[in-house]
Protein backbone atom coordinates (compact mmCIF):
# COMPACT_ATOMS: atom_id res chain seq x y z
CA UNK A 1 0.00 0.00 0.00
CA UNK A 2 1.55 3.72 -1.14
CA UNK A 3 0.29 6.39 0.94
CA UNK A 4 -1.68 8.54 -0.62
CA UNK A 5 -0.15 11.83 0.66
CA UNK A 6 3.22 11.07 -0.59
CA UNK A 7 1.57 10.21 -4.06
CA UNK A 8 2.07 13.85 -5.25
CA UNK A 9 0.56 16.14 -7.12
CA UNK A 10 1.68 15.92 -10.88
CA UNK A 11 2.05 18.19 -14.07
CA UNK A 12 -1.11 16.87 -16.70
CA UNK A 13 2.06 15.62 -19.31
CA UNK A 14 3.07 13.23 -16.05
CA UNK A 15 -0.69 12.21 -15.21
CA UNK A 16 -1.67 11.73 -18.65
CA UNK A 17 1.41 9.49 -18.82
CA UNK A 18 0.99 7.35 -16.10
CA UNK A 19 -2.77 6.80 -17.19
CA UNK A 20 -1.84 5.79 -20.35
CA UNK A 21 1.30 3.89 -19.68
CA UNK A 22 -1.54 1.34 -17.27
CA UNK A 23 -3.94 1.49 -19.76
CA UNK A 24 -1.52 0.12 -21.88
CA UNK A 25 -0.50 -2.76 -19.61
CA UNK A 26 -4.40 -3.45 -19.35
CA UNK A 27 -4.78 -3.87 -23.52
CA UNK A 28 -2.06 -6.59 -23.50
CA UNK A 29 -3.77 -8.26 -20.32
CA UNK A 30 -7.32 -8.31 -22.15
CA UNK A 31 -5.59 -9.52 -25.38
CA UNK A 32 -3.94 -12.08 -23.45
CA UNK A 33 -7.48 -13.48 -22.31
CA UNK A 34 -7.88 -14.67 -25.72
CA UNK A 35 -11.54 -16.24 -26.61
CA UNK A 36 -12.47 -15.72 -22.82
CA UNK A 37 -12.68 -12.17 -23.35
CA UNK A 38 -14.53 -11.98 -26.57
CA UNK A 39 -17.78 -12.21 -27.89
CA UNK A 40 -19.01 -12.87 -31.74
CA UNK A 41 -20.94 -10.13 -33.18
CA UNK A 42 -23.39 -9.38 -36.31
CA UNK A 43 -21.03 -6.83 -37.89
CA UNK A 44 -23.55 -3.57 -37.74
CA UNK A 45 -24.37 -4.60 -33.99
CA UNK A 46 -20.02 -3.94 -33.33
CA UNK A 47 -20.22 -0.54 -34.23
CA UNK A 48 -18.13 0.93 -31.76
CA UNK A 49 -16.62 -1.98 -30.04
CA UNK A 50 -13.35 -3.47 -30.02
CA UNK A 51 -11.97 -5.81 -32.52
CA UNK A 52 -10.46 -9.18 -31.03
CA UNK A 53 -9.23 -10.67 -34.85
CA UNK A 54 -7.30 -10.11 -37.58
CA UNK A 55 -9.40 -9.54 -40.63
CA UNK A 56 -7.83 -10.08 -43.86
CA UNK A 57 -8.35 -9.54 -47.21
CA UNK A 58 -9.81 -12.57 -48.94
CA UNK A 59 -8.43 -11.46 -52.60
CA UNK A 60 -6.39 -8.77 -54.32
CA UNK A 61 -7.93 -5.00 -53.39
CA UNK A 62 -8.99 -4.08 -56.60
CA UNK A 63 -9.26 -7.78 -57.93
CA UNK A 64 -8.40 -6.34 -61.04
CA UNK A 65 -7.31 -2.71 -62.85
CA UNK A 66 -10.22 -0.21 -62.15
CA UNK A 67 -11.13 2.47 -64.19
CA UNK A 68 -12.08 5.71 -61.68
CA UNK A 69 -13.26 8.19 -64.17
CA UNK A 70 -16.36 7.24 -66.51
CA UNK A 71 -14.30 7.63 -70.11
CA UNK A 72 -12.51 5.98 -72.29
CA UNK A 73 -10.02 3.25 -71.84
CA UNK A 74 -7.10 3.98 -74.10
CA UNK A 75 -3.24 3.42 -75.11
CA UNK A 76 -1.64 6.81 -73.76
CA UNK A 77 1.06 6.08 -76.73
CA UNK A 78 -1.92 6.86 -79.07
CA UNK A 79 -2.72 10.70 -77.02
CA UNK A 80 1.16 11.82 -78.83
CA UNK A 81 -0.45 14.05 -81.52
CA UNK A 82 -3.88 16.04 -80.28
CA UNK A 83 -6.55 15.86 -81.62
CA UNK A 84 -6.65 12.16 -81.88
CA UNK A 85 -9.07 9.85 -83.66
CA UNK A 86 -9.49 6.42 -82.34
CA UNK A 87 -11.52 3.74 -83.31
CA UNK A 88 -14.45 2.15 -80.79
CA UNK A 89 -14.24 -1.31 -80.23
CA UNK A 90 -16.34 -1.69 -76.87
CA UNK A 91 -18.52 -0.65 -74.06
CA UNK A 92 -17.23 -1.98 -70.34
CA UNK A 93 -19.36 -1.76 -67.55
CA UNK A 94 -18.79 -1.80 -64.41
CA UNK A 95 -19.44 -5.13 -62.73
CA UNK A 96 -20.12 -6.89 -66.01
CA UNK A 97 -16.37 -7.72 -66.86
CA UNK A 98 -15.48 -7.71 -70.32
CA UNK A 99 -17.14 -8.43 -73.24
CA UNK A 100 -16.71 -11.60 -74.62
CA UNK A 101 -15.09 -10.51 -77.85
CA UNK A 102 -12.52 -7.76 -76.73
CA UNK A 103 -9.20 -8.93 -76.94
CA UNK A 104 -6.01 -6.47 -75.86
CA UNK A 105 -7.03 -3.36 -77.05
CA UNK A 106 -4.42 -2.50 -80.41
CA UNK A 107 -3.42 0.63 -81.22
CA UNK A 108 -5.62 3.45 -82.60
CA UNK A 109 -7.89 1.83 -80.66
CA UNK A 110 -10.62 2.86 -77.30
CA UNK A 111 -12.80 1.23 -75.28
CA UNK A 112 -15.90 2.86 -73.69
CA UNK A 113 -15.46 1.92 -69.51
CA UNK A 114 -17.83 3.34 -66.94
CA UNK A 115 -16.14 4.04 -63.01
CA UNK A 116 -15.39 0.54 -61.29
CA UNK A 117 -15.14 -1.66 -64.29
CA UNK A 118 -12.16 -3.70 -65.16
CA UNK A 119 -9.45 -1.64 -67.38
CA UNK A 120 -8.99 -4.10 -70.69
CA UNK A 121 -5.60 -5.83 -71.47
CA UNK A 122 -3.40 -3.04 -73.33
CA UNK A 123 -4.79 -0.05 -72.38
CA UNK A 124 -2.93 1.97 -69.84
CA UNK A 125 -4.96 4.75 -69.10
CA UNK A 126 -8.23 6.47 -68.66
CA UNK A 127 -9.46 9.67 -70.68
CA UNK A 128 -12.03 11.66 -68.87
CA UNK A 129 -15.56 11.89 -71.20
CA UNK A 130 -15.36 15.10 -70.69
CA UNK A 131 -12.12 15.74 -73.19
CA UNK A 132 -13.69 13.53 -75.67
CA UNK A 133 -16.11 13.80 -78.35
CA UNK A 134 -18.26 10.29 -79.80
CA UNK A 135 -19.33 10.22 -83.68
CA UNK A 136 -20.14 6.95 -84.59
CA UNK A 137 -17.39 4.24 -83.72
CA UNK A 138 -14.72 7.04 -83.83
CA UNK A 139 -14.32 8.83 -80.54
CA UNK A 140 -12.28 12.02 -80.85
CA UNK A 141 -9.78 12.92 -77.80
CA UNK A 142 -8.72 16.50 -76.50
CA UNK A 143 -6.33 15.60 -74.16
CA UNK A 144 -3.48 13.76 -73.40
CA UNK A 145 -3.16 11.44 -70.72
CA UNK A 146 0.03 9.29 -68.87
CA UNK A 147 0.45 5.74 -68.09
CA UNK A 148 -1.96 4.26 -65.38
CA UNK A 149 -3.80 7.84 -65.21
CA UNK A 150 -7.31 6.97 -63.59
CA UNK A 151 -6.77 3.72 -62.94
CA UNK A 152 -5.84 1.86 -60.16
CA UNK A 153 -4.13 -1.12 -60.64
CA UNK A 154 -4.64 -4.79 -59.42
CA UNK A 155 -3.86 -5.25 -55.57
CA UNK A 156 -2.31 -1.78 -55.29
CA UNK A 157 -4.61 -1.25 -52.42
CA UNK A 158 -4.08 -4.81 -50.94
CA UNK A 159 -2.69 -7.45 -51.79
CA UNK A 160 -4.76 -11.34 -50.80
CA UNK A 161 -3.79 -12.21 -47.14
CA UNK A 162 -2.77 -8.84 -46.13
CA UNK A 163 -3.79 -7.68 -42.77
CA UNK A 164 -5.88 -4.88 -43.41
CA UNK A 165 -7.93 -4.38 -39.37
CA UNK A 166 -5.48 -6.05 -36.43
CA UNK A 167 -6.90 -6.82 -33.54
CA UNK A 168 -7.42 -3.54 -30.88
CA UNK A 169 -9.18 -1.33 -34.06
CA UNK A 170 -12.24 0.38 -32.86
CA UNK A 171 -14.85 -0.23 -35.48
CA UNK A 172 -16.53 3.05 -36.93
CA UNK A 173 -17.92 3.08 -40.18
CA UNK A 174 -14.52 3.18 -42.23
CA UNK A 175 -13.43 -0.16 -40.39
CA UNK A 176 -16.93 -1.32 -41.00
CA UNK A 177 -17.11 -1.22 -44.34
CA UNK A 178 -13.53 -2.49 -44.59
CA UNK A 179 -15.01 -5.81 -42.84
CA UNK A 180 -17.63 -5.90 -45.00
CA UNK A 181 -16.00 -5.91 -48.26
CA UNK A 182 -13.97 -8.87 -47.52
CA UNK A 183 -17.37 -10.84 -46.34
CA UNK A 184 -17.08 -10.75 -42.50
CA UNK A 185 -21.18 -10.63 -41.54
CA UNK A 186 -20.30 -11.87 -38.14
CA UNK A 187 -16.45 -10.08 -36.24
CA UNK A 188 -15.16 -11.33 -32.60
CA UNK A 189 -15.14 -8.50 -30.39
CA UNK A 190 -13.28 -8.11 -26.92
CA UNK A 191 -16.02 -7.58 -24.44
CA UNK A 192 -17.04 -4.30 -22.86
CA UNK A 193 -15.87 -3.30 -19.45
CA UNK A 194 -18.28 -2.75 -16.54
CA UNK A 195 -17.18 0.49 -14.40
CA UNK A 196 -18.75 0.97 -11.48
CA UNK A 197 -19.77 4.39 -10.79
CA UNK A 198 -19.80 6.16 -6.89
CA UNK A 199 -21.25 9.59 -6.29
CA UNK A 200 -20.36 10.21 -2.78
CA UNK A 201 -21.11 13.40 -0.29
CA UNK A 202 -24.33 14.17 2.37
CA UNK A 203 -25.52 16.93 -0.46
CA UNK A 204 -25.93 14.39 -2.63
CA UNK A 205 -29.36 13.18 -3.70
CA UNK A 206 -31.27 10.73 -6.13
CA UNK A 207 -32.44 12.20 -9.10
CA UNK A 208 -36.18 11.66 -8.90
CA UNK A 209 -35.92 13.08 -5.30
CA UNK A 210 -36.95 16.74 -4.29
CA UNK A 211 -33.65 18.35 -3.15
CA UNK A 212 -33.09 20.12 0.22
CA UNK A 213 -32.63 23.91 0.61
CA UNK A 214 -28.81 22.80 0.39
CA UNK A 215 -28.52 19.44 -1.67
CA UNK A 216 -27.96 18.59 -5.50
CA UNK A 217 -29.18 16.18 -7.81
CA UNK A 218 -26.73 13.09 -8.68
CA UNK A 219 -25.81 14.60 -12.15
CA UNK A 220 -22.45 13.60 -12.35
CA UNK A 221 -23.38 9.55 -11.63
CA UNK A 222 -25.46 10.24 -15.31
CA UNK A 223 -22.81 12.27 -16.66
CA UNK A 224 -20.40 9.75 -16.30
CA UNK A 225 -22.09 6.87 -17.07
CA UNK A 226 -23.29 8.73 -20.59
CA UNK A 227 -19.36 9.45 -21.33
CA UNK A 228 -18.41 5.84 -19.90
CA UNK A 229 -21.17 4.24 -22.97
CA UNK A 230 -19.66 6.77 -25.29
CA UNK A 231 -16.26 5.48 -24.63
CA UNK A 232 -17.23 1.69 -25.25
CA UNK A 233 -17.83 0.66 -21.15
CA UNK A 234 -20.89 -0.31 -19.17
CA UNK A 235 -22.15 1.73 -16.50
CA UNK A 236 -22.98 0.66 -13.18
CA UNK A 237 -24.36 3.21 -10.72
CA UNK A 238 -23.60 2.00 -7.20
CA UNK A 239 -25.64 3.85 -4.09
CA UNK A 240 -24.66 7.00 -3.48
CA UNK A 241 -21.66 7.23 -0.35
CA UNK A 242 -22.50 9.49 2.40
CA UNK A 243 -19.94 11.36 4.41
CA UNK A 244 -19.35 8.68 6.81
CA UNK A 245 -16.45 5.76 6.38
CA UNK A 246 -17.85 2.57 7.55
CA UNK A 247 -20.66 2.92 4.40
CA UNK A 248 -17.97 4.51 2.22
CA UNK A 249 -15.86 1.87 2.54
CA UNK A 250 -18.66 -1.00 1.81
CA UNK A 251 -19.57 1.11 -0.72
CA UNK A 252 -16.14 0.85 -2.00
CA UNK A 253 -15.49 -2.32 -1.83
CA UNK A 254 -18.27 -3.11 -3.65
CA UNK A 255 -17.23 -0.85 -6.74
CA UNK A 256 -14.27 -2.60 -6.68
CA UNK A 257 -15.71 -5.76 -8.19
CA UNK A 258 -16.58 -4.05 -11.23
CA UNK A 259 -13.28 -3.77 -14.10
CA UNK A 260 -12.68 0.01 -13.12
CA UNK A 261 -14.05 2.37 -10.07
CA UNK A 262 -15.16 5.87 -11.11
CA UNK A 263 -15.84 8.15 -7.77
CA UNK A 264 -17.01 11.55 -8.22
CA UNK A 265 -16.02 14.10 -5.24
CA UNK A 266 -14.78 13.40 -1.49
CA UNK A 267 -10.89 13.42 -2.75
CA UNK A 268 -9.93 17.02 -2.09
CA UNK A 269 -8.62 18.61 1.35
CA UNK A 270 -11.84 19.11 3.43
CA UNK A 271 -12.74 17.42 6.29
CA UNK A 272 -15.28 15.01 5.30
CA UNK A 273 -13.22 14.49 1.72
CA UNK A 274 -12.50 10.71 2.84
CA UNK A 275 -12.38 8.25 -0.05
CA UNK A 276 -8.28 8.01 0.10
CA UNK A 277 -8.31 6.81 3.56
CA UNK A 278 -11.58 4.63 2.35
CA UNK A 279 -9.22 3.53 -0.39
CA UNK A 280 -6.36 2.80 1.76
CA UNK A 281 -8.54 0.01 4.02
CA UNK A 282 -8.61 -1.82 0.30
CA UNK A 283 -4.88 -1.62 0.04
CA UNK A 284 -4.37 1.33 -2.37
CA UNK A 285 -1.46 2.23 -4.09
CA UNK A 286 -2.00 5.69 -5.41
CA UNK A 287 0.02 6.55 -8.73
CA UNK A 288 -0.67 10.21 -8.22
CA UNK A 289 -3.57 12.66 -5.50
CA UNK A 290 -3.65 15.76 -7.68
CA UNK A 291 -2.45 17.29 -11.60
CA UNK A 292 -2.24 20.41 -12.05
CA UNK A 293 -4.88 21.09 -14.13
CA UNK A 294 -8.37 23.53 -13.94
CA UNK A 295 -10.79 22.35 -13.36
CA UNK A 296 -9.85 19.10 -11.73
CA UNK A 297 -7.06 19.40 -9.77
CA UNK A 298 -8.03 17.15 -6.79
CA UNK A 299 -8.05 13.98 -9.12
CA UNK A 300 -6.64 10.73 -7.74
CA UNK A 301 -6.01 7.45 -9.51
CA UNK A 302 -4.06 4.38 -8.24
CA UNK A 303 -5.12 0.77 -7.89
CA UNK A 304 -6.21 -1.56 -5.29
CA UNK A 305 -7.63 -4.69 -3.97
CA UNK A 306 -11.30 -5.91 -4.19
CA UNK A 307 -12.76 -8.70 -1.56
CA UNK A 308 -12.15 -11.43 -3.96
CA UNK A 309 -8.42 -10.46 -4.20
CA UNK A 310 -8.19 -8.52 -7.57
CA UNK A 311 -6.60 -5.67 -8.52
CA UNK A 312 -8.98 -2.86 -9.62
CA UNK A 313 -7.66 0.43 -10.77
CA UNK A 314 -9.74 3.52 -9.68
CA UNK A 315 -10.08 7.16 -10.54
CA UNK A 316 -10.97 9.72 -7.63
CA UNK A 317 -12.60 12.27 -10.07
CA UNK A 318 -13.52 16.17 -8.36
CA UNK A 319 -17.14 15.87 -7.34
CA UNK A 320 -17.96 19.50 -9.54
CA UNK A 321 -19.88 18.58 -12.89
CA UNK A 322 -17.14 20.52 -14.79
CA UNK A 323 -14.16 19.22 -12.95
CA UNK A 324 -16.09 15.59 -13.29
CA UNK A 325 -16.14 15.61 -17.18
CA UNK A 326 -13.13 17.35 -17.78
CA UNK A 327 -10.98 14.44 -15.79
CA UNK A 328 -12.77 11.70 -17.33
CA UNK A 329 -12.07 12.73 -20.93
CA UNK A 330 -8.38 13.25 -19.96
CA UNK A 331 -8.03 10.11 -17.28
CA UNK A 332 -10.90 7.72 -17.90
CA UNK A 333 -11.26 7.23 -21.17
CA UNK A 334 -7.94 5.84 -21.93
CA UNK A 335 -8.16 3.45 -19.15
CA UNK A 336 -11.63 2.81 -20.86
CA UNK A 337 -9.88 2.41 -23.86
CA UNK A 338 -7.36 -0.11 -22.67
CA UNK A 339 -10.07 -2.35 -20.40
CA UNK A 340 -11.90 -2.58 -23.98
CA UNK A 341 -8.58 -4.03 -25.76
CA UNK A 342 -7.56 -0.80 -27.30
CA UNK A 343 -4.61 1.20 -27.36
CA UNK A 344 -5.48 4.60 -25.93
CA UNK A 345 -6.85 7.23 -27.97
CA UNK A 346 -4.30 9.90 -28.59
CA UNK A 347 -5.80 13.37 -28.17
CA UNK A 348 -5.78 16.03 -30.95
CA UNK A 349 -5.86 19.78 -29.91
CA UNK A 350 -6.92 21.67 -33.44
CA UNK A 351 -6.18 25.23 -33.62
CA UNK A 352 -8.91 28.06 -33.79
CA UNK A 353 -8.56 31.94 -33.63
CA UNK A 354 -9.44 33.39 -30.14
CA UNK A 355 -12.28 35.65 -30.25
CA UNK A 356 -11.16 37.28 -26.98
CA UNK A 357 -8.15 37.39 -24.66
CA UNK A 358 -7.27 35.25 -22.38
CA UNK A 359 -5.39 35.96 -19.18
CA UNK A 360 -5.41 33.69 -16.22
CA UNK A 361 -2.73 32.62 -13.25
CA UNK A 362 0.30 30.33 -14.36
CA UNK A 363 1.09 27.24 -12.93
CA UNK A 364 -1.81 24.74 -14.65
CA UNK A 365 -3.11 23.70 -17.75
CA UNK A 366 -6.30 24.92 -17.83
CA UNK A 367 -8.88 23.53 -20.17
CA UNK A 368 -11.53 26.19 -20.10
CA UNK A 369 -15.44 25.57 -21.63
CA UNK A 370 -15.73 27.68 -25.23
CA UNK A 371 -17.81 27.56 -28.31
CA UNK A 372 -16.12 26.48 -31.60
CA UNK A 373 -17.67 28.24 -34.65
CA UNK A 374 -16.98 28.65 -38.57
CA UNK A 375 -15.21 26.29 -40.59
CA UNK A 376 -11.71 26.67 -42.34
CA UNK A 377 -11.14 30.16 -40.34
CA UNK A 378 -12.86 28.56 -37.03
CA UNK A 379 -13.40 31.28 -34.23
CA UNK A 380 -13.31 30.50 -30.61
CA UNK A 381 -14.88 32.43 -27.50
CA UNK A 382 -14.66 31.51 -24.16
CA UNK A 383 -18.15 30.17 -22.45
CA UNK A 384 -18.61 32.88 -19.37
CA UNK A 385 -18.86 30.33 -16.63
CA UNK A 386 -18.58 30.48 -12.77
CA UNK A 387 -16.35 28.08 -11.55
CA UNK A 388 -16.03 23.98 -11.90
CA UNK A 389 -19.78 23.54 -10.50
CA UNK A 390 -21.66 25.76 -13.67
CA UNK A 391 -22.29 22.28 -15.81
CA UNK A 392 -25.11 25.30 -17.11
CA UNK A 393 -21.60 26.83 -19.18
CA UNK A 394 -20.66 23.73 -20.33
CA UNK A 395 -24.10 22.53 -22.07
CA UNK A 396 -23.50 25.85 -24.09
CA UNK A 397 -20.03 25.04 -24.93
CA UNK A 398 -18.80 22.50 -27.71
CA UNK A 399 -15.01 22.80 -27.08
CA UNK A 400 -12.35 23.57 -24.45
CA UNK A 401 -9.71 26.19 -24.83
CA UNK A 402 -6.21 24.43 -23.69
CA UNK A 403 -3.47 27.05 -21.72
CA UNK A 404 -0.61 25.42 -21.73
CA UNK A 405 0.59 26.41 -17.87
CA UNK A 406 3.76 28.71 -19.50
CA UNK A 407 1.21 30.82 -21.42
CA UNK A 408 -1.33 32.41 -19.08
CA UNK A 409 -2.05 35.14 -21.37
CA UNK A 410 -3.41 35.01 -25.05
CA UNK A 411 -3.95 37.86 -27.55
CA UNK A 412 -7.57 38.19 -29.17
CA UNK A 413 -7.15 37.10 -32.92
CA UNK A 414 -4.26 34.12 -31.50
CA UNK A 415 -3.95 30.91 -32.57
CA UNK A 416 -4.97 28.44 -29.96
CA UNK A 417 -5.89 24.50 -29.36
CA UNK A 418 -8.89 22.96 -28.25
CA UNK A 419 -10.04 20.39 -26.88
CA UNK A 420 -13.38 19.21 -28.99
CA UNK A 421 -16.27 17.84 -26.45
CA UNK A 422 -17.13 14.23 -27.64
CA UNK A 423 -20.76 13.17 -27.84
Amino acid sequence: MSDPATAGLVSYAEARSRVCNEARKLQALVAARGAAGCEPLDLLDAQGRVLAEEIRADRPFPPFPRATRDGYAVRSADLAALPASLTLVAEIKAGQGMPAALGPLLAGQAAAIMTGAPVPLGADAVVMVEYTSLAGQRVEIRRGAQPGENIVPTGSEACRGEVLLAPGSRLFYPEIALAASVGKALVDVYRRPRVAILSTGDEVVEIDQRPGPYQIRNSNSFSVAAQIKSAGGLPWQLDIAPDEPVKLARLIKQGLDADLLLVSGGVSMGKYDLVEAALAESKAEFFFTGAEIQPGRPVVFGRAVSPAGKGTFFLGLPGNPLSTMVTFELFGRPLLDGLSGAPPAGLTFPMARLQKGIKVPPGLTRFLPALLEGGAEAVVTLTPWRGSGDVVALARANCFVVVAPDRPEMQAGEMAPVMLRRT
